[in-house]
Parts: structure tokens; C-alpha cells; sequence
């Protein structure tokens, strides 16, 4: 199992803004019955595109500057980063099927 990576206000900036990798970030809550949902497919993801593409996921209680920053205003909201740069969002839950192609789309260059 590939790992997901735990963002918090502190480390976000290393973790995503510098990564040499993309990054899919997935803004959720606990509290949120929505983002449990969406959970595993991020985790199948982590696993599916290990070594290129960097999964982390970003508790918006407790890094709500961050969230705030990126104009989170619903979740789980899932936000891909390449070069330090937002390069797609999803809001919502979907499907691994769509997911898959907007990390795609991120990595193809598009």
C-alpha cells in the first residue's frame, strides 16, 4: 500500500509546493460522511500512481489556513499541485474512473 501522506499547515508548503512530483491533495473533515466515502479511491490512487504522482490528504479543522488559502468552501475537495502551481480541482465525490483522468490529464501536461 502506497503511503498518503498527512498535510498540515506547517508541512504544506514542502510537501506540495516544492514536491518534484505532482500532487493530489484531498481536502476533507472528520465529521464529513462525503469524504469517508472518497477515502479508499484516494487510497487506490496512492497505489496506482506511485512514483508519480504524491497523495496526500489536508484536515481542513486543523489546517484551516490552508484551506482558506485555496478557497475551500466544500468538501472533500480534491486539488491536484504540479511545480508549486494548482493544476485541477474536483469538488465533491467521484468516481476513481474520473479521478484517474485528471491526474492523467495533470500528468500528460495538460
Amino acid at each position: 500500500m502506497a503511503e498518503v501522506c498527512t498535510i498540515k499547515s506547517a508541512n504544506f508548503d514542502v510537501e506540495v509546493l516544492q514536491s518534484d512530483l505532482p500532487v493530489l491533495v484531498d481536502f476533507w473533515a472528520p465529521w464529513c460522511g462525503p469524504c469517508f466515502m472518497i477515502a479508499p479511491i484516494v487510497e487506490t490512487l496512492a497505489g496506482k500512481y506511485q512514483g508519480k504522482v504524491k497523495v496526500c490528504r489536508c484536515n481542513v479543522d486543523e489546517a484551516p489556513d490552508v484551506a482558506g488559502q485555496y478557497g475551500i468552501r466544500a468538501i472533500p475537495t480534491l486539488m491536484v499541485f504540479k511545480a508549486g502551481e494548482r493544476a485541477a480541482t474536483q469538488v465533491g465525490v467521484v468516481g476513481e474512473a474520473e479521478l484517474s483522468r485528471m491526474l492523467d490529464d495533470v500528468l500528460a501536461g495538460g
